[in-house]
């Protein structure tokens, strides 16, 4: 919408001569107008005149449009520089119908390019705990927001499903008698953090883990017949719980499905002459002269033989390169691996694996607690990802009586817009504060707001059934325009999400649209209308609305429940 109008303006200010127009601003007193122009100050000391003179010469070119209506309510000066503009009726209705045919306004520029999102990222014989909830939630969201915009996208979970805790649980599992068939994912659960600590408090353990993990990469029979089972109970619950959260994958690849590509991957390195040998370990040093900070260098195969964390990773892009040919990758993980992502995209330019591709490091923060520091149980352990959502879920149900008798899908429903919307509202680089007794409330910034905000137009519109589907020019009064002026933003915000990979502009959004649809709800009694043609133009305005909603709801993974 804005484009259509900035191109009417910057050709009035071109027949001026003028060419500094920049765009416009929306206005931040709605009671004097809709957006502005604040050029007006650079036009003037570019010209050496006086503000009022430029900005009064700009209007009333403007003003003498010959389809000024067609576009404008009204355009003037106001002191000390800047120009005012109100849009028409005509026009806003006009777009808002276009936007009613073409999929709200949103347009499909991802041009069919290919974006790998690697996001998830769970590790094999660990339970999902809090911390599995951003990668999981902010990557789904980024991966729906692509495609909805026409991006090819792949999904990628990225199992850790080959490092140090691999030997480390077939230890705990050896050593505890145990078979490949006896093991589920209690036991799992129990043996995991058990050896963990044993192998940082006794040196001999840890040895034995190492050599366990190294000899379960060289293919040995025994230890791959626990990995096995381990691997299938594992992703069985991994895959239970992000079910539940409305998270899924295209491809299923763990660290260890790279591993068949590491020998064409070291012919490559080693043609391109990037990689070297240092102290036994094998090397690609990615350090540069400007550098401000000290990144040593990829390394890609240890003294003893072994593959790493950072092997895994460089051949996994290769595997990507080769089966996807993808413009993009993206890596939805959080700030403290930074430095790794800087290690490998500078070895992946170096040693020319993705020309023309764009590595991202989409980071985030932490999830805190109340006291704001990293979410856990009372007892200082982390936060399994059941118990939280077993603590929102008792939370919600506790708020209100009658939240008892609803059914388990709406609760499913509201649970998951309670985690992920106190999620998405924030900017992802940001740590966040989970505060369950706020985020789980029907009042204020959170999941539950929107959803009931969404399941009450729903039952006006369900209420005040339309044989029309016609939206009027006529705009009948304050509240009827902000909520028109608040639809036609909604494209603006999905591009801001797609070119910044942020999704919390589409729930920021989503909020402030919330404020506007309830004071407009408040403000027209809809039911008791006896005029047709506005009521027909309001209930169809409020349908237009909840599909909006739905839709931007939807890239976020979040569904309206039937009941609030």
């Amino acid at each position: 919408m804005i484009e259509l109008i900035e191109k009417v303006l910057e050709n009035a200010f071109n027949e001026l001569g003028y060419t500094e127009f920049n765009k416009v601003s929306i206005s931040s007193r709605k009671e004097l107008c809709d957006y502005q122009i604040n050029t007006v100050f650079a036009i003037a000391k570019k010209e050496k005149k006086n503000p009022m003179e430029i900005g009064s010469l700009i209007v009333d070119k403007i003003n003498s449009i010959d389809n000024f209506s067609d576009y404008f309510k009204k355009v003037e000066f106001c002191i000390p520089g800047f120009i005012n503009i109100t849009l028409s009726d005509e026009f806003i209705t006009n777009v808002l119908i276009e936007y009613k045919n073409n999929n709200f306004g949103i347009e499909k520029t991802g041009n069919n390019d290919v974006v790998v999102i690697d996001y998830g990222g769970p590790n094999i014989a660990k339970p999902l705990h809090v911390g599995h909830l951003r990668p999981a939630i902010i990557g789904q969201a980024i991966y729906n927001i692509l495609k909805e915009v026409g991006y090819k996208t792949i999904g990628d979970v990225h199992l850790g499903d080959i490092g140090l805790q691999m030997g480390q649980v077939i230890l705990g599992l050896m050593d505890g008698g145990y078979k490949p068939e006896d093991i589920d994912i209690e036991l799992l659960q129990k043996i995991y953090p058990k050896y963990s600590a044993l192998c940082k408090s006794d040196d001999t353990i840890a040895e034995k883990c190492r050599e366990i993990t190294k000899e379960l990469q060289s293919g040995n029979e025994l230890y791959n017949s626990y990995f096995k089972v381990m691997h299938k109970v594992s992703l069985d619950d991994i895959k239970r719980l992000y079910k539940f959260l409305g998270v899924d994958f295209d491809y299923w690849y763990g660290e260890k499905d790279s591993y068949k590509y590491i020998p064409d991957l070291m012919n490559f390195l080693n043609e391109k002459g990037v990689l070297e040998e240092d102290d036994g370990a094998k090397i690609v040093r990615v350090a540069k002269e400007d550098d401000k900070k000290n990144i040593p260098p990829l390394l890609i195969q240890g003294k003893s033989g072994a593959y790493l964390y950072d092997t895994s990773d460089i051949a996994t892009v290769y595997q990507r390169m080769k089966d996807f040919s993808p413009k993009y990758i993206l890596y939805v993980v959080d700030n403290r691996q930074s430095l790794h992502f800087e290690q490998l995209f500078r070895a992946c330019e170096k040693s020319q694996l993705t020309p023309g591709v764009v590595l991202e490091h989409n980071k985030f923060g932490t999830v805190n607690g109340p006291d704001g520091k990293p979410f856990k149980t009372r007892s200082g352990e982390t936060l399994k990802l059941d118990d939280l959502i077993s603590e929102v879920k008792e939370k919600f149900i506790s708020k209100k009586e009658s939240n008892k008798d609803m059914n388990k899908e709406d609760i499913d429903k509201i649970v998951n817009a309670i985690i992920k919307y106190a999620d998405l509202q924030n900017n992802r680089e940001r740590d966040y504060i989970f505060d369950i007794d706020k985020f789980s409330d029907v009042n204020g910034k959170t999941g539950p707001y929107l959803l009931y905000t969404a399941v009450r137009i729903k039952k006006i519109i369900e209420a005040n059934k339309t044989s029309s589907s016609d939206i009027n020019n006529t705009i009948y009064n304050e509240t009827d325009r902000d909520l028109r002026m608040k639809l036609l933003e909604a494209p603006k915000e999905v591009y801001k999400a797609v070119t910044e990979r942020m999704p919390h502009y589409i729930a920021d959004y989503l909020y402030d649209l919330c404020t506007v649809i309830n004071n407009f709800y408040q403000n027209n009694n809809i039911s008791n209308l006896e005029d047709k043609d506005k009521k027909d133009t309001w209930v169809n305005l409020l349908d237009y609305t909840y599909k909006l909603m739905e839709k931007l709801l939807s890239l976020l993974v979040i569904e309206i429940p039937e009941e609030m």
